[in-house]
């Protein structure tokens, strides 16, 4: 349980009787230093690999090759390059929506 006052909840309207409640469904929450960090991941991580992308496949596959050791085809090496950007786009796409539908929540004053 957390140890802070907002995350309680007052008993019967007095202000010195607090039980300590639960701020979400299910499990408990994961420490605030992790869930920051997780939080700065998800977005660094596609950001990342998005601007650290070579734009020529040939440069990918020699990247791959140093890295790995494992040769890659022309073909190969343009196939991982698109597939690594769409699902990159795709990841930091579903993550702008997700805050966007956020902060809707917010603005309205409800939760989910």
């Amino acid at each position: 349980m957390s140890g802070h006052r907002c995350c309680e909840i007052a008993v019967s309207g007095s202000d010195c009787a607090f039980v300590a409640g639960r701020t979400t469904d299910g499990g408990p929450q994961p420490p605030m230093f992790t869930r920051r960090c997780l939080s700065v991941a998800e977005w660094l991580v596609p950001g990342a690999i998005l601007v650290l992308l070579p734009k020529c496949p040939v440069c990918l596959a020699a990247y791959v090759a140093m890295g790995t050791g494992v040769g890659l085809s022309l073909s190969i090496a343009t196939s991982l390059r698109m597939l690594l950007v769409i699902l990159c786009v795709t990841a930091l796409s579903y993550l702008v929506v997700r805050r966007f539908i956020a902060l809707i929540y917010i603005a309205k004053g409800t939760t989910r």
